[in-house]
């Protein structure tokens, strides 16, 4: 199973189309996200881009949890999970923060097969004890080039997807 990893769009609603279309290209069945939506709207975008299951939880910026509740409760492939989420897909145990902080500590904990965070808007994988830990990076572009993480339960192998920004995406001239 193929499952796309997003974090910290922070309401870069064009790098998130183009990503949404990279992610179909994938044939991504499940996408998670880890925190800093920003604005509601764009868990909105998010969720009329990607007909699968969708899992997040909140990050630092997402001041508004009220409406992206209500926004997560009109799309019925959304779940909200708060500020930490454990997923099972087949058979592999996953844990979403947002906090590098705290996912270090999950990974350690040697509860989960795969750890994953966001927050500090860098790309990373690492091993910890057996456990895979990895953030995808930013979907917002401001500190590094825009990317997001596609991990293979299977071969429980995660690997870094630059965001296309030479793709049209709706809204931007010709």
């Amino acid at each position: 199973m193929k499952i796309a990893i997003m974090s910290d769009i922070h309401d870069n609603i064009w790098n998130l189309e183009r990503a949404l279309q990279q992610v179909q290209e994938q044939e991504a069945q499940a996408l998670l996200f880890l925190g800093d939506f920003c604005a509601p709207f764009t868990l909105d975008q998010l969720a009329r881009g990607f007909s699968g299951p969708i899992h997040a939880v909140l990050g630092n910026n997402d001041g508004d949890p009220l409406l992206l509740s209500r926004i997560a409760g009109e799309h019925s492939q959304v779940t909200l999970h708060g500020h930490f989420a454990e997923l099972t897909f087949e058979g592999v145990k996953i844990a979403l923060n947002h906090y590098p902080e705290i996912a270090r500590g999950l990974a350690h904990s040697r509860l989960y097969d795969a750890v994953f965070s966001g927050h500090d808007h860098q790309r990373y994988q690492h091993t910890l004890d057996q456990t895979l830990w990895a953030n995808p990076g930013e979907v917002m572009g401001r500190f590094s080039k825009p990317s997001f993480g596609l991990f293979h339960t299977g071969a429980r192998s995660f690997s870094h997807i630059d965001i296309d920004l030479s793709r049209r995406v709706a809204g931007q001239g010709q």
